[in-house]
């Protein structure tokens, strides 16, 4: 159970609760540091004691199957303790704040929190309030961190940079906390992002974060390098903003016929769950260009290479 070749390195960073904050650097030291991680999971025996002797508490307010296996999956390979915890069924059922909660739990003395939670925020609030250190795996419709560090990963395996691509966001622009991530990552490293989707389903002023905006898929996907799709979230829409899922196929649903107008070795992505027939066809999810079970593969690397930093700063080692 050897450790992986991770080279010296500083952080110092307690939290990760957003990608705004981090700057090019701390990116590509988590993306390098992912690199190393990477190949553990390769291993017969998939488990390193980097993170023996540190507890992890995974504080999970949402559904979530990705994210929250991701973690924990992350958390065995780098041998951590981990408590799973829900917020049904606990004290928050029966009126007890999520203060007074986390309070209770940072008395047991974990090092790292982990936190997904409806309203937008909370993991900031958190982050200011406890000793340990925290990280966003989804607040909201605000974002959601290590999503866009295991998709910019990915889209470094295949294409080598970040910086000069065309990348295509297309979906629910509105309600996406993975969009957020996701532009204020490729615009700090340089990508060229355009965001699609209808108009109701786009946010007002999303220009100034350094995107170009485009209501029509096919002009959106011409010569795009990277093309991200994203789930109509209908669970955040206080009413309904399209007439019909076959109509919204038929204006922004991804074929392969579309795809045609991207270039040649374009790839496809999405951060799932995934509605096939909604946002993408089955043809384009399971073809050739789909890189969406390798984004899945990914996310346990970069979130153990998270995991790590963040606990550098922990051990003051930062």
């Amino acid at each position: 159970m050897s450790e992986p070749a991770i080279p010296e390195v500083t952080w110092t960073r307690k939290d990760l609760v957003g990608i705004a904050d981090l700057s090019v650097e701390e990116i590509e030291l988590i993306l390098d540091t992912a690199d190393s991680f990477q190949e553990v999971s390769q291993r017969s025996i998939k488990k390193v004691p980097t993170l023996r002797g540190k507890t992890v508490l995974n504080l999970f307010f949402e559904p979530s199957t990705r994210t929250r296996s991701s973690f924990e999956l992350a958390e065995k390979r780098l041998s951590a303790d981990a408590l799973n915890f829900s917020g049904s069924g606990s004290a928050l059922s029966k009126g007890e704040s999520l203060i007074d909660t986390a309070r209770n739990l940072e008395a047991m003395a974990p090092d790292l929190v982990i936190i997904r939670h409806q309203h937008p925020g909370v993991p900031h609030m958190l982050a200011q309030r406890l000793e340990s250190g925290v990280i966003n795996a989804g607040d909201g419709a605000h974002e959601h961190p290590t999503q866009a560090l295991l998709d910019a990963f990915t889209i470094r395996q295949h294409k080598g940079r970040l910086a000069g691509l065309a990348v295509t966001i297309v979906g629910d622009i509105e309600h996406s906390r993975v969009v957020r991530s996701n532009i204020h990552l490729l615009v700090k490293m340089g990508a060229q992002v355009t965001v699609a989707g209808p108009r109701t389903m786009m946010p007002a002023a999303v220009e100034k974060l350094g995107v170009r905006v485009s209501y029509d898929l096919d002009e959106a996907l011409t010569d795009a390098d990277v093309v991200m799709m994203l789930r109509v979230q209908l669970e955040r829409h206080g009413q309904s903003l399209f007439p019909s899922t076959r109509e919204y196929f038929q204006l922004f649903g991804l074929t392969q016929a579309r795809l045609a107008q991207a270039k040649d070795d374009a790839i496809v992505m999405h951060p799932g769950p995934m509605n096939r027939g909604v946002e993408i066809s089955s043809a384009v999810a399971d073809g050739k260009t789909s890189v969406i079970l390798e984004q899945v593969a990914n996310g346990v690397a970069v979130r153990m290479a998270v995991l790590y930093l963040l606990s550098l700063a922990q051990q003051g080692d930062g």
